[in-house]
């Protein structure tokens, strides 16, 4: 059984392009020297994360031997390059707070890829079936659909870590102008608008400030979380219209074919 598996592993590897095994095993690399770091400081979370991504390397070769299907290099080196963007420098090094839309530029590819993978199951299912013969228009609406629940249900996984663990995954915005009913005094469903907010004094329930907020009023994840659906939203789009095109004409459109993994 052994080595039946290290037999796979290895026909795998030669059915890969080398370079998306260069770009594999260089970041693995990093990211091992990373955790090393991580741990030689004292960073557990770090190490964790560390961990979470060499795990996440192996999908590309699991898909390739337990579903037989075949990834495009391109998009398999996207999907290593993805991890090592979120998890590595995102995560760990601050990319999400060091560099400008960061998160927005994830959040656009992930948009973009999973619009891909949900394409290529439909279009597989419709391509193998002699009773079902999808039009393109609905295989284009599925694979956007697909891809915006894949980006609902990343939220959904932000939210609750932060509900539950007090972690900060939807990241806070400082805003000037607040609408709100809470603060109608005759509690009539009334918008009350706060406008040019300068600071926010947080007081503790003893009376002891707390912090003080310059520059606005502190938005917890709302900002975040549409911003990111909406990037989300483009991404899907913009590949939903490659693949329409894809079907209409497969020999004209080949730049799909990059991202759309295949039936062994």
């Amino acid at each position: 059984m052994r080595f039946s598996a290290e037999k796979k592993l290895k026909d795998v590897y030669k059915q890969s392009n080398k370079s998306s095994i260069v770009v594999y095993i260089v970041l693995r690399t990093l990211v091992i020297f990373c955790m090393i770091r991580q741990i030689i400081r004292g960073d557990i979370n770090g190490a964790f994360l560390c961990i979470v991504s060499l795990i996440l390397f192996t999908i590309p070769t699991l898909i390739k031997t337990k579903l037989k299907i075949t990834l495009p290099s391109l998009l398999e080196i996207i999907i290593y390059l993805f991890i090592f963007s979120a998890e590595i420098l995102g995560e760990i090094y601050n990319f999400y707070g060091n560099i400008p839309n960061w998160d927005v530029i994830l959040h656009t590819i992930n948009g973009f890829l999973c619009a891909a993978v949900g394409f290529s199951l439909v279009d597989l299912l419709n391509k193998n079936s002699k009773k079902l013969k999808l039009s393109p228009i609905y295989v284009t609406i599925v694979a956007f659909c697909f891809s915006m629940t894949v980006g609902v249900c990343w939220e959904f996984y932000e939210y609750i870590a932060d509900k539950v663990f007090l972690f900060d995954m939807q990241k806070d915005t400082l805003i000037t102008t607040l609408a709100t009913v809470e603060l109608d005094p005759k509690k009539s469903n009334n918008t009350v608008i706060i406008k040019d907010i300068e600071k926010t004094v947080l007081y503790d329930k003893d009376g002891k400030e707390l912090v003080v907020i310059d520059g606005g009023y502190l938005d917890v994840g709302i900002n975040d979380t549409m911003e990111d659906l909406f990037v989300n939203l483009i991404g899907a789009i913009t590949f939903s219209i490659i693949g329409y095109f894809y079907i209409k004409n497969r020999d004209k459109y080949k730049f799909a074919k990059n991202f759309i993994p295949v039936k062994e």
